[in-house]
């Protein structure tokens, strides 16, 4: 419950339809893709960084909990409101500001979706590379909240290398500006990396220059399909040790075959066992000479099937069909997006195996496997008695196996509060000690986004 004299000047800062109190109304701001509920105690949905300013001031003034929120299309539960509070929507900060094409760069608020970045760079003959699976939803907010990747971060990085600048609201209430406008710039400390994946933990961002990327020429593709896990596995690495680098290499697991087939029985192969789906671009003259390395790299003992495909549209079907998939058979499932050196792929890929079959659950995993980074899926029932704690304790095998592989808990879903139990086996006291004390600099009040990321 919020102190009467807090909502009664949390409204003076704002018009009545920017800000709701109303539990029904709010309760629609109680969510995200991790499917977990806490509802917030009010919603505001600023306009302008002035507002923004006002509004982490009054929370710092009584103490109030902020939670930033982009879409909610996040699986950490990142944008959750774990303690009450105010949820501060930026789903009307819409202005794209500039739009730069003779210096490659776009300047937008946070509440832009990826996509309307894409479609306002595509005429200029550019593109902004993170492409997440939400990318049509999910806003520029979010996406630098997580550093969100996709399948193209393989060839072109996540997007903590796609900002060059930022401008946001610290958790004290101050206007900060970092980075520069400028693909070169080492004035002081790199505070714009600091921001991205931090999680709405240290500021609020209210405008970001981001850097564009050509458009490729041509885009190619190749599918693979493999007896056995480990020859795919052996296959991604061979490929990752080429000299030209695919644009996207994505891996479907037997499980993620089967429920596929399940719904599509003509779309694969009957006796694929695991897939890889491929992606070069360029010009016309590298992306042959891509295509006809890849596919010598393909040739393993286990390998059934490889070919090249006929337009993106059919190499990305099988892909695109899974997702809706899992959600409907497993709307209770354990998603994770672990990452390990791409060269210790088999290892954790036949381990992955041996820990389903340890636990008897189910489990698919697909994802980006040019980048090491595989999307694991417990399909747990929670109805059925124990299954839950089976899963916790597959989970916490899981990632004690990506740590000793050298790897990391989260390739772009972040940490939220999904993970953060977690975190002590990847960093270590001392720098997690630091990592506190930064965000006591930042938000000495510790009102923004309390208890994320933190164990």
């Amino acid at each position: 419950m919020l102190p009467a004299d807090f909502l009664g000047t949390l409204s003076t800062l704002l018009p009545s339809e920017c800000l709701l109190t109303d539990s029904v109304e709010c309760y629609a701001y109680a969510y995200d893709n991790s499917r977990k509920i806490f509802p917030p105690d009010a919603v505001v949905f600023p306009r302008t960084a002035s507002e923004i300013q006002s509004i982490v001031k009054l929370c710092n003034r009584f103490k109030v909990p902020l939670t930033p929120r982009g879409r909610g299309t996040g699986t950490a539960g990142g944008c959750l409101a774990e303690q009450g509070g105010v949820c501060l929507s930026l789903e009307r900060m819409l202005a794209i500001i500039t739009v730069d094409p003779a210096n490659r760069v776009i300047v937008a608020e946070p509440g832009v979706l990826n996509q309307s970045i894409q479609t306002a760079a595509q005429p200029h003959g550019f593109f902004w590379p993170p492409d997440p699976s939400s990318a049509a939803y999910s806003s520029i907010g979010g996406n630098i909240a997580t550093s969100a990747g996709g399948p193209h971060a393989v060839k072109y990085g996540t997007t903590r290398e796609h900002v060059l600048g930022l401008k946001a609201i610290t958790g004290s209430g101050d206007i900060i500006k970092t980075g520069c406008y400028t693909t070169k710039g080492v004035v002081g400390y790199d505070l714009t990396r600091l921001l991205i994946g931090s999680e709405g933990t240290l500021a609020v961002v209210t405008e970001a220059t981001l850097k564009l990327t050509a458009l490729p020429q041509a885009v190619g593709g190749i599918t693979a399909h493999f007896n056995d896990t480990a020859s795919c596995a052996a296959a991604v690495v061979s490929i990752m040790a080429l000299p030209q680098l695919p644009s996207a290499l994505e891996f479907l697991d037997s499980q993620s075959l089967n429920l596929i087939r399940g719904q599509y029985p003509d779309m694969l192969p009957s006796n694929s066992n695991a897939m890889l789906m491929i992606e070069v671009d360029g010009s016309t003259r590298d992306i042959e000479a891509s295509i006809t390395s890849i596919l010598s790299a393909c040739q393993h003992d286990g390998l059934l099937l490889a070919k090249k495909t006929q337009d993106a549209a059919s190499l990305w079907k099988a892909r695109k069909a899974l997702s809706p998939l899992l959600r409907e058979i497993a709307p209770k499932k354990i998603n994770e997006d672990i990452v390990v050196p791409v060269d210790c792929l088999p290892e954790l890929l036949e381990k992955l195996e041996q820990l389903s079959h340890k636990y008897q659950l189910a489990n698919v995993n697909f994802g980006h496997a040019g980048n090491g980074n595989i999307h694991v899926n417990l399909l747990i029932n929670p109805d059925i008695e124990g299954e839950v704690q089976l899963a916790e304790k597959c989970l916490d095998e899981i990632f004690d196996l990506v740590i000793k592989l050298n790897g990391t808990l989260s390739g772009e879903h972040g940490i939220g509060r999904e993970k953060r139990a977690f975190i002590t086996k990847e960093i270590d006291d001392i720098t997690l000690d630091l990592m506190k004390r930064i965000k006591t600099v930042f938000d000495p009040n510790n009102i923004l986004n309390p208890g994320k990321l933190f164990p």
